[in-house]
């Protein structure tokens, strides 16, 4: 079992990372959650939370994915202030999802998929304590499959290196700015989107071709 991360990087023309390509004059956003006293929720860090977001948003059960931060000692921060390393917040992607159509443990495992667990604080460019690899658990259950998937996988080899993926309890989620939903549907020419996000989908969608929603769509 192996990551798939994107191959040899790219040229120099787009050796520019999440943080380069963000805006920075947005409101904080107001995202509606779905009501719904069947499904489950999942806190995600891998890396910027744009590549995070569109890969969920794919999977056939997930019903929303909302970019923010979590993990932080500073409240409703903004995406200014968690890039300057100080905040403590990690880039997450929180992913409501329908548990009798896909699983806490299906979600793992594409979270571990489809991103580099042994780097700290790095995937790809984009560098800083706000993409270090990260599960906030949201009960004891959830604690626990982390736990054992990831305990599994450093015994199996996958990676040469040691995992470095956190497990945390969930104590604060903020959502992210209006311009970071939906980034990549709303902005498939972006540079980022082009030659980051959109190859790391085609592999993705490969490898989980199965679990796919039909329409892509939210």
């Amino acid at each position: 079992m192996r990551y798939f991360w994107i191959s040899n990087v790219l040229s120099a023309l787009i050796l520019t990372s999440c943080v380069q390509n963000h805006a920075s004059t947005m409101n904080k956003a107001s995202v509606k959650t779905v009501s719904n006293l069947n499904t489950d929720t999942a806190t995600f860090g891998a890396g910027c939370f744009w590549c995070v977001e569109a890969v969920f948003q794919q999977l056939d059960g997930v019903l929303k994915v909302t970019s923010g931060y979590s993990g932080g000692h500073v409240a409703n921060p903004s995406y200014e202030q968690v890039c300057t390393k100080k905040t403590g917040h990690v880039e997450v992607a929180q992913i409501i999802y329908d548990p009798k159509k896909i699983t806490f443990d299906e979600l793992l495992e594409v979270f571990w998929k489809t991103h580099d667990p042994t780097t700290i604080d790095q995937q790809g460019n984009d560098r800083g304590p706000q993409y270090r690899s990260a599960i906030f658990y949201h009960n004891a259950q959830q604690r626990k499959l982390a736990q054992q998937y990831k305990d599994a996988l450093s015994k199996s080899g996958a990676w040469k290196n040691p995992i470095v993926t956190s497990i945390e309890p969930l104590k604060n989620f903020y959502v992210a700015e209006d311009y970071h939903q939906n980034y990549y549907n709303a902005n498939p020419d972006q540079m980022y989107c082009r030659y980051v996000i959109q190859p790391k989908l085609e592999k993705f969608e490969k490898v989980f071709k199965d679990k796919l929603k039909k329409s892509k769509s939210l």
